[in-house]
């Protein structure tokens, strides 16, 4: 019998690793860091107490460019789904815990195709610069 060798992932985004709370997105944008890739913002915090989870991630979409709560919510759908598929790239390269909160400032409505690429470039943006904090 063949065995496969491909290395499995958890492709889930279950409660726990969702950022949720009042306390940790209000210090979120008091002391955190952020990356740009437009359209896309990522703004992290490395958090030093312990967390249950490694990475608390949230999605935001500014009501002022999206006044249509369907197409807000459609783009945080889109969001949230590329960032299960593609956590294991950061979860599997950084080390610590972190809170994310990835925002979404484009005036158009982005397609699956698009938000993907996105996500992808600030995820790699993301690891070069804590691997490159890591080295200083």
């Amino acid at each position: 019998m063949k065995t496969n060798n491909i290395e499995k992932h958890n492709f889930t985004f279950p409660r726990k690793e969702k950022l949720k709370s009042k306390k940790l997105i209000e210090q979120l944008f008091k002391e955190g860091k952020h990356l740009s890739s437009f359209p896309y913002k990522l703004i992290y915090l490395k958090m030093d107490e312990p967390m249950e989870v490694r990475f608390k991630t949230g999605v935001a979409v500014p009501k002022k460019n999206f006044k249509s709560a369907v197409k807000r919510n459609r783009i945080k759908r889109l969001l949230r789904e590329t960032y299960r598929l593609n956590k294991h790239l950061v979860f599997n390269n950084s080390e610590g815990n972190f809170t994310f909160l990835i925002l979404y400032l484009g005036k158009d409505m982005p397609t699956y195709k698009q938000v993907e690429k996105g996500m992808l470039a600030i995820l790699q943006k993301f690891l070069n610069k804590i691997d490159n904090a890591k080295v200083d």
